[in-house]
Formats: C-alpha cells, structure tokens, sequence
C-alpha cells in the first residue's frame, strides 16, 4: 500500500510518499511544491494541481492523507491555505483516492507519542520510523511524511 502525505500550503507545500514493506514502513519520495509569491492566488493553484496530479500518476498512492488547516494567527495565511488544502482535496477526487485528515495534535500523538512535541523531536522520530540516515529536508518534506506515516500507524491499516 502506497500513501501520499500532504503538509498543505501555498508558497510551499510538503508532500511524502511512504509504503509499507512487511511490516516496516519506507519513504518513496518527498519534496515540496513550490510557487512563486509574485503569481496570482488562481496561478499558483494551478501549479500546485498539476505538481500534484504528476505525483499522483508518478506514484500512484492507494489514498492521500492530508494535514488539517489549524488555527493561525495571520487570517491571511489560514485563507491561503485552505484554499491549497482545496486544491488538494479536489485533485485527490478528481483521481478518485480516498482521502484521510489528520489534526496536528492527532500526528504528534501518533508519531511522537506526545501532542505537544516540537518540530525537532517529530523530525528525528520520522528519521527513525522511515529508517532514513537523516532528517527530511526541508521541514514541509518532513511534516509530510508524518502525515503519511500517521495513516499507517493509526486504524487505517494495521503494519502487522
């Protein structure tokens, strides 16, 4: 089984994409969508469907997880962010992948056994479960992966 983690975001989104093997999980790939600030909001969200539907038709994931839009301060960038996390749900549709949304407390929890764990902790735990011989870069790739990771480790399907 192959997942497709989603660290959304419109300047700079994280994706991973883990599978399982036996009873292990491995990184297939990660990276980040990048777009240009200088480019319209309809623009870049154009640039963030097609890099993801070329990720989707280069993996072919049998679901995508998604980190769910939290509370931010800046109003401006929870609407820029949603509106990515809009692309991104659609394109997941549009590809008929059933789609799974975690809260950053509930990836924390799963990956780090803590809610509250720092960006570092969850880092080196995601080096450790995906046995990589450093931590994702950069921080999107990362946030990413453990959103893919959390699908396994929670009851979507058992490692077992």
């Amino acid at each position: 089984m192959i997942i497709l983690g989603i660290d959304p975001g419109t300047a700079t989104m994280g994706y991973g994409v883990i599978r399982k093997v036996k009873t292990k999980l491995e990184a297939i790939d990660y990276g980040c969508i990048t777009t240009d600030q200088c480019l319209s909001d309809a623009e870049r969200l154009r640039i963030i469907n097609n890099a993801l539907s070329k990720l989707i038709k280069k993996h072919r994931p049998n679901a995508l997880a998604v980190e769910n839009v939290y509370f931010f301060k800046n109003l401006k960038t929870v609407m820029s962010v949603s509106q990515a996390k809009g692309v991104v749900l659609l394109t997941a549709a549009k590809n008929k992948l059933p789609i799974c949304e975690f809260a950053p407390l509930q990836i924390k929890l799963v990956v780090a056994g803590y809610g509250r764990a720092k960006k570092p902790e969850m880092q080196e735990k995601i080096k450790i479960l995906l046995n990589l011989s450093k931590i994702p870069k950069p921080d999107d790739a990362a946030d990413a992966l453990a959103v893919a990771s959390t699908y396994f480790l929670t009851k979507k399907t058992k490692l077992t």
